[in-house]
């Protein structure tokens, strides 16, 4: 139950654009908008990651 808590994080994380939606501070001269949401991704990848691997055995059929 704790990692769906988890895997919810990045939807939240991007559901209020007004909070993101600006473009300083820049990273490698990306606007925060960009690198912002491609965090999320890399975020997304790392947890979703995680949860199949440590719940491979609870959900095979």
């Amino acid at each position: 139950m704790r990692w769906y808590v988890l895997l919810v994080l990045p939807f939240v994380g991007t559901l209020i654009p007004p909070l993101y939606n600006h473009a300083r501070p820049a990273l490698f001269g990306m606007p925060f908008f960009y690198w912002y949401q491609l965090a999320w991704v890399i975020v997304t990848a790392g947890l979703l990651g995680v949860f199949v691997a440590t719940t491979r055995g609870r959900h095979d059929t």
